[in-house]
Parts: structure tokens; sequence; C-alpha cells
């Protein structure tokens, strides 16, 4: 088990990632904020679904969730379509518009992070890629944890 300090400057550096995170955030498309592309991404990964399963997957409330889908559906990326086994709901999914915005978007994030990381080696990149997902391993599904953990599954949580 690593020491108590190698923890506390873990921690550390995690936050510092906010950084690099607000960073990525500032290639995307003016009319695409993070949270529209973490909407599109979860469409894309997901497949179509209600507005309530995508509160979940997101964990944040219904009318915030409303408010990113009505962003994203103005634009022409995702469509909403009644849902054949209850016609009051909607189901979500992408475009071929919300596609093409999602290839676009992965493509500059490698691009910028080549040119960010133009000095590591593959294999320090590799040993990073490993060393995330381990992370994330490490922590399983926090979002289905959290909402079993927490009183209030609708509140968002906060950012890091």
């Amino acid at each position: 088990m690593a020491a108590h300090s190698q923890y506390e400057e873990l921690a550390r550096q995690l936050s510092a990632i906010g950084a690099v995170k607000r960073e990525m955030g500032r290639i995307l498309p003016q009319d695409c904020p993070p949270a529209s592309a973490g909407v599109l991404t979860l469409l894309d990964r997901h497949g179509e679904m209600r507005m309530s399963q995508l509160a979940e997957l997101l964990a944040i409330d219904m009318s915030v969730t409303s408010r990113h889908v009505a962003h994203i559906a103005e634009r022409g990326w995702i469509e909403r379509e009644p849902d054949p086994a209850d016609k009051r709901s909607r189901l979500l999914r992408l475009t071929p518009k919300g596609r093409e915005l999602l290839a676009e978007l992965a493509e500059r994030y490698t691009q910028t992070l080549a040119r960010y990381l133009d000095d590591w080696t593959d294999t320090d990149v590799g040993h990073l890629i490993e060393l995330l997902a381990r992370l994330r391993t490490s922590f399983g599904d926090c979002r289905t944890r959290a909402h079993h953990d927490s009183p209030s599954p609708t509140r968002t949580p906060a950012a890091g």
C-alpha cells in the first residue's frame, strides 16, 4: 500500500486535472459546450434512451437534462421520437449530424493530445492509458455507487 503522503499528492494531482479538462473544453465548437458533448457521447455509447435514463447516467436532475437535450436537439444533433412502449415518453437518438460532430470532436481531442504530449514516448502514453484505466476500474461504476449511497440521486456532484 502507498504511503499517506502519496495519496495526498495523488489527490492534488487529480484536482489539477481540472485544468486539463478546461483546456480540452476550449477546443469544442462555440455552440457545443462540454455538457452537450457529454450528452452526445453517452447517446453514442449507450444508444437511444429516454431522458430519465440520460439524467441518471449524467447524475443530474431532469430539468438540467431537459435543457441540455433542448440545446442539442435545436442544433439537429439528436432527435426525439415517441417511445413505442410509452407514447408519453420520448426516445433520444443521435442524428447523422450528431455522429458527424462526434467524429469531429474525437479528431480535435486526438490532435490536441498529440500536440500537448508530443514529447512523450509511446511507452509513456501507454503507461498513462493503462494507469488511468486501472484507476477507473478501482473506483468501479462511481455513478451507480453514488446513486445507492446518496439520499438524493438527482443532485449534481461537485465538479473537480
